[in-house]
């Protein structure tokens, strides 16, 4: 399971003119399923995205979590992510899950966080969305557990 992490001022997800998901200072996670992903591996990417250290503290050094600040958490499934770009011109999907995978896992893992965190907001599996992004920094880690 991958999920790409950007510090955000602020970011949402819009689908067909209608904003789905939205969030002030935060993270937007565009996250990637693979075919051998599990439970447990979603739960330590949240935990990952929960407590890693990306946001200043009072001396201006990433020494604070999401957990830490408070801050909206955007969720997007993002099958691309497990794109093998090692060859060719053109990507090859066979890496990523199987939709029905991979929409449970994603399902699982908003869950777990919309239970472990308030601020949880998402976009919508298998949608056609725009994201708006304005990374703070930028920062941008990509997370693979």
């Amino acid at each position: 399971m991958k999920g790409l992490l950007q510090r955000a001022a602020e970011a949402r997800v819009v689908i067909a003119g209608e904003t789905v998901g939205a969030i002030g200072p935060g993270l937007l996670v565009l996250v990637g399923v693979e075919p051998m992903d599990t439970q447990a591996q979603a739960d330590k990417l949240l935990h990952k995205l929960l407590n890693y250290r990306v946001f200043a503290d009072s001396e201006g050094r990433m020494n604070r979590s999401l957990k830490d600040t408070g801050g909206g958490l955007l969720l997007v499934s993002q099958f691309t992510l497990a794109a093998d770009t090692r060859s060719g011109m053109r990507p090859s999907f066979s890496s990523a899950a199987p939709p029905d995978l991979a929409r449970a896992l994603f399902d699982y893992l908003l869950e777990r966080a919309r239970a472990e965190h308030g601020q949880v907001q998402s976009g919508r599996f298998g949608a056609d969305m725009q994201v708006h992004l304005v990374n703070d920094g930028p920062v941008t880690f990509q997370l693979q557990v």
